[in-house]
């Protein structure tokens, strides 16, 4: 699965199923632009890719935040010369529900990042993706499909089921003119979203959502990055609009 001469920016690309999905490309010959918010981190995943002979192209941005999100895209082109694919990655949780009064300030904290943003490249994005024929793949997830059994996660799942409907939405106005729109829907990962968005204790939570699996056990990063270059790949090329569910059998059980 070459992605040489390939431009791809990975957006939550700082850590867990970016990090990893960045280096992937990186290794498969693709010019990589890494977009996240902490910039140590950042770096760090840079240094990564570096190693592997290639110069990846960081930018430092909060894509919750409108002015940020809308330097991504004219700065990756300006750098690289064109986009070939848009893994829209960057995701939050916020916990709140309809009983603790944090019910709107959880929904709109989330709708801005895993949704307005994703919109907001998306848009920015197409015309040179229809230059390209390329592709963008964005990262859901099955609570997109059942609700989370975590009452005060409810607005993360209204904001991965929009997410869903988006990406169907966008792959039915973009397929007209060769560019291809797919979801991955992870189920429970081992990595640190649930440390980056303070949802509680690692090692207790990792423990309970493994025990959710029909496998009994959670996914890797790497593991979801193989999806996503596949998706992003001319093996998918009759692939769009689709959601690609990799949860260890969680919607199983």
């Amino acid at each position: 699965m070459s992605f040489a001469n390939k431009v791809v920016i990975v957006t939550g690309a700082s850590s867990g199923i970016g990090a990893a999905t960045a280096l992937m490309f990186a290794k498969e010959g693709a010019d990589v632009a890494l977009i996240a918010r902490t910039q140590a981190k950042l770096a760090a995943v840079a240094k990564n890719i570096e190693a592997l002979g290639r110069k990846p192209f960081v930018i430092q941005a909060d894509l919750s935040k409108e002015a940020d999100a809308a330097t991504v895209i004219p700065k990756t082109v300006k750098h690289f010369g064109k986009l070939d694919v848009l893994v829209n990655n960057a995701g939050m949780a916020s916990e709140g529900c309809l009983l603790d009064g944090k019910a709107l300030q959880a929904y709109d904290d989330m709708m801005k990042t895993n949704v307005r943003a994703v919109i907001q490249l998306t848009s920015l994005a197409a015309p040179y993706l229809i230059q390209t024929k390329g592709n963008v793949v964005n990262i859901s997830s099955v609570v997109e499909i059942r609700p989370s059994m975590v009452p005060t996660l409810m607005f993360y799942a209204v904001s991965k089921a929009a997410l869903g409907h988006f990406t169907r939405g966008a792959a039915l106005e973009l397929a007209p003119s060769g560019v291809r729109v797919n979801s991955v829907n992870p189920g429970p990962v081992e990595n640190e979203f649930i440390t980056n968005n303070k949802l509680g204790n690692v090692d207790e939570l990792n423990g309970s959502l493994a025990g959710f699996t029909a496998l009994g056990y959670l996914a890797k990063d790497d593991g979801i990055g193989h999806v996503i270059l596949f998706l992003a790949s001319n093996k998918a090329r009759s692939i769009t609009g689709s959601t690609y569910v990799i949860d260890n059998g969680y919607l199983l059980k």
